[in-house]
């Protein structure tokens, strides 16, 4: 069996007013299928460049990238978008969810944009419930708590059932409990369905429960001490 993510000599630059700025060097990675890896290091440093590269959503690197065995360069847009539509599941630190959509509409919002599942309403439903929120699947965001809103972001990640899980800041815009109630679901996720986490995060609260820590220091990954 092929590694979950497998990220070798990646390298991404970047201009910088007059100069460049290389965020990521040679970096190397490989996570194994089932594994919560979390990725720290101090802002700027490269963490979230380097989640969207491994999650297909930023082309423009030197070096290679493979998850679940597909090489990712090999990929037109076209078919990288159901690739990734159908492999990797993104939450985000500040939730992207439509105002005026209600939780369970956002969660079906993938379905939109690919190959939209049969049975697609129930599969949501399942999503909101799998998170907690199913008796919630109505109300708007403005109507949600900062955990609430990251639950429905995190089961419009599920709703397409990814075996990869990739996560930026998931707690940044959460308070302490709230952001132990997140962790818990990223746990029993990474548990109970042997779903493949990575984790970017600057929070020890975060880290202190992955089974693997590494730390970006001058655009490598190093097993964090």
């Amino acid at each position: 069996m092929s590694a979950a993510i497998e990220l070798s000599r990646v390298s991404k630059r970047f201009s910088d007013g007059g100069g460049t700025l290389e965020v990521l060097r040679e970096a190397d990675l490989v996570v194994e299928q089932g594994e919560l890896t979390a990725i720290v290091g101090p802002s700027g440093s490269g963490k979230s460049t380097l989640l969207y590269i491994a999650g297909g959503l930023d082309r423009r690197f030197e070096g290679a990238v493979r998850v679940n065995g597909t090489d990712l360069k090999t990929l037109p847009d076209g078919a990288l978008a159901q690739f990734r539509a159908r492999e990797v599941g993104f939450v985000f630190q500040s939730f992207n969810l439509l105002s005026n959509l209600t939780a369970l509409e956002n969660v079906l919002l993938p379905g939109f944009f690919g190959a939209r599942p049969e049975g697609a309403l129930d599969q949501a439903r399942r999503a909101l419930d799998e998170v907690g929120l199913l008796a919630k699947a109505h109300r708007r965001p403005a109507a949600l708590s900062g955990g609430e809103r990251q639950r429905v972001a995190l089961a419009r990640a599920l709703f397409l059932k990814p075996s990869i899980l990739l996560a930026d800041e998931p707690t940044g815009n959460l308070d302490a409990s709230t952001g132990r109630e997140i962790i818990g679901l990223f746990t029993r996720l990474n548990r109970e369905h042997r779903m493949t986490l990575v984790i970017v995060t600057h929070e020890d609260r975060v880290s202190a429960a992955a089974s693997r820590v590494l730390r970006l220091s001058a655009g490598r990954l190093v097993p964090e001490a």
